[in-house]
């Protein structure tokens, strides 16, 4: 799994937590590619949701990780973007589910209210559990036809 290629991004409030992430990530052998922010100074978390929700549609990264200060944000900013299936996740189980049941491909992360550990082992699971397909590949079809 560590020639996955990764997309990551956050705001201010989720900076140090993002940094940690690539860092684990990049030490595992995955190919990480950060489209910011930079540091803790005030954003606007839209605009480094969509580079990463961007490079995803495109196919240049297979998976994204965004991070703000609840998640929630990153989850709203990266859905806009055809193709997107970002889930907000709180949880190592719901990270499975994400990926198991619907084929997420951007996983949105709290940096403020979920511990770091935690959140990389949302990581993790995300990134290793595969979509089961069957009765689910009907249902997000059905999420992606939304599309338009």
């Amino acid at each position: 799994m560590g020639s996955l290629r990764i997309a990551v991004g956050s705001d201010h409030g989720g900076f140090e937590q993002k940094e940690q992430i690539a860092k684990r990530l990049t030490a595992e052998g995955y190919e990480v590619t950060d489209f910011g922010c930079p540091s803790t100074e005030s954003v606007d978390y839209p605009d480094y949701a969509a580079p990463v929700a961007q490079a995803i549609a495109r196919g240049d990264a297979d998976f994204g990780i965004l991070v703000c200060g609840t998640g929630i944000g990153m989850m709203l900013a990266a859905n806009k973007v055809k193709g997107i299936r970002a889930a907000n996740v709180t949880s190592v189980e719901f990270a499975h589910l994400a990926r198991e049941h619907n084929n997420a491909n951007v996983v949105t992360l709290s940096g403020r209210f979920v511990d770091p550990e935690l959140n990389w082992q949302i990581v993790q699971e995300f990134l290793k559990t595969e979509f089961a397909g069957g009765r689910h590949e009907r249902r997000v079809a059905k999420i992606m036809a939304l599309e338009g």
